[in-house]
């Protein structure tokens, strides 16, 4: 039987919703991260403008820098997409291709986060500093450990497909993937333009 037939007649795990259940529970997990996510920004909005003592957003972010580390995260949904969809056609050679090109590009994400982590320290700016350094540093942080997860996640899949674990039949695998490194990348979006674009625009 060939993967693919195989694929047509892999068990399913339907719930009354109709959707997989493996996928119900990622649609749930995050949803919670969204009140993690949502409550973070919300501490960072309350306290915005509050800092005694600087560095203050508009004289520390580097908006040049982080849009291209944006640029980057969100090439990164674009590759896994073409993974996604080189798994379902059974093109398991571009998709260990595209896959690989997602995990390398959430890591240059992480790389860039780093630096700037660095050179914020450097210019004195510390999640000990002020209200500033503390909602920042928590709520990038966490979403840091959350790229960090999905670039394992995605080298996983990778290893999982070298070693011919990740046929047709595990589509849904590769499906819920996807699902948590969008999220990860829509995110983002939310923080870049909360906290740096914002930031910026406003000061303190």
């Amino acid at each position: 039987m060939s993967q693919r037939a195989q694929a047509q007649h892999a068990p399913e795990h339907p719930t009354s919703t109709g959707l997989d259940n493996r996928k119900l529970l990622m649609w749930l997990f995050l949803a919670s991260d969204c009140l993690f996510f949502g409550s973070f920004i919300a501490t960072y909005l309350i306290h915005f403008g509050k800092s005694v003592t600087g560095p203050t957003p508009q004289e520390i972010l580097d908006i040049p820098v982080t849009s291209i580390s944006t640029f980057v995260l969100l090439m990164s949904s674009f590759m896994f997409v073409l993974s996604l969809a080189a798994h379902t056609r059974g093109d398991y050679r571009a998709f260990r291709t595209w896959v690989l090109c997602t995990a390398i590009l959430g890591a240059t994400f992480l790389g860039f986060q780093v630096f700037e982590f660095q050179a914020f320290a450097h210019e004195g700016l510390t999640p000990r500093t002020n209200l500033f350094g503390t909602t920042f540093f928590t709520l990038t942080g966490f979403h840091g450990a959350h790229v960090t997860i999905g670039v394992v996640w995605l080298l996983s899949l990778f290893i999982l497909s070298l070693r011919g674990k990740l046929g047709a039949d595990k589509n849904h695998v590769v499906d819920i993937a996807g699902l948590y490194w969008h999220f990860v990348d829509i995110v983002w979006i939310v923080i870049f333009t909360v906290v740096y674009l914002s930031g910026v625009a406003g000061g303190q």
